[in-house]
């Protein structure tokens, strides 16, 4: 029973060390970076954390960008390893400075959970003037864009759909196979929509990715489940609230959902229209899917008449 005893206190201490030996790393690593961007936004942070399981988070985050006055809380953000010995690389791979890049490991991610932007900051006003400027588009005052956020919803729409805050929480994995590798991306705001995706991609993810802007990505498989949070019953009674009966409500979603395939050269068939609208009008989640009979260079897509895009990607969408 002592020997027991014994190497579970050892493993405890081993465990204890290795933890604060990596946070000690991770921890210069931050904040050397943080000085780095310091000219530019202003980071605070309360702490580093890791778990057994392989993830590494700074944690109680605040930044402020220079210009701006408000600031964007973070609950944490970090990265996921297959385990913690995964971890303690990393770590000493952030404290070899000059070091050649490692081998990228067959699976990792990224995670930001509980960022939390207030619905009329000067953080999310400019980042929506911005997107504005970017598209190019004159009608987003308009009722029919603006109340069914066609290019993103403005602080006023926000605040009349009832959101002061958005609290927004993102995943993404990488994970390598024998002849593709995939992407699991996962993003949600609460009280608004759940997303959930996963792209397969045509080879070996070191090999791919390692050709840097010479990357053309070939398209396996695509699918993505997309889940109402209430945001749906708020937009169509804000709309009523803008004079628009249920019809028009519907009709501007259908011209929201046509302008954005066009803007990626994609003209919408009834395959995904019609679940679309079912989705606006009652259905709690959509799920989309693209499976191209062979690995489709995404790059390629806008050489085919939009008409066909659909039809080349296997494109279709249903309801739950």
């Amino acid at each position: 029973m002592k020997w027991i005893v014994a190497i579970l206190v050892l493993g405890a201490v081993g465990y204890g060390a290795a933890k604060a030996y990596l946070h000690h790393n991770v921890g210069n690593g931050v904040d050397n970076a943080v000085i780095m961007m310091s000219p530019y936004v202003q980071v605070e942070y309360e702490g580093i954390s890791s778990t057994l399981a392989g993830e590494l988070t700074m944690d109680g985050v605040r930044a402020r960008i220079a210009g701006l006055h408000d600031e964007i809380y973070i609950e944490k953000i970090g990265i996921v390893t297959s385990s913690f010995l995964s971890l303690m690389e990393l770590g000493d791979m952030a404290s070899k400075r000059g070091s050649s890049s490692p081998d990228l490991p067959d699976s990792f991610g990224f995670l930001v959970s509980g960022v939390h932007i207030p619905s009329n900051s000067d953080v999310y006003r400019k980042v929506y003037e911005m997107r504005l400027e970017a598209l190019g588009v004159d009608d987003h005052e308009l009722p029919a864009a603006s109340c069914v956020g066609k290019y993103g919803f403005s602080p006023s729409a926000l605040a009349g759909l009832g959101y002061r805050e958005q609290v927004i929480s993102a995943a993404a994995t990488f994970h390598n196979n024998k002849d593709s590798f995939s992407m699991e991306i996962n993003t949600s705001t609460a009280d608004m929509w759940d997303m959930r995706m996963n792209i397969v991609m045509d080879g070996d993810m070191r090999t791919e990715l390692s050709k840097g802007t010479a990357y053309r990505p070939a398209l396996r498989n695509f699918k993505l489940q997309f889940t109402d949070l209430g945001l749906n019953q708020r937009i169509e009674k804000y709309c009523a609230e803008q004079g628009m009966s249920t019809e028009e409500t519907t009709q501007a979603q259908l011209e929201a959902l046509t302008w954005f395939g066009e803007s990626n050269g994609i003209v919408f068939d009834e395959y995904m229209i019609d679940p679309y609208l079912e989705f606006f009008n009652g259905k709690s989640t959509i799920v989309i899917t693209a499976a191209p009979r062979e690995p489709l260079r995404v790059s390629q897509i806008g050489l085919y008449n939009p008409k066909d895009v659909p039809a080349l990607l296997n494109l279709s969408a249903t309801t739950l």
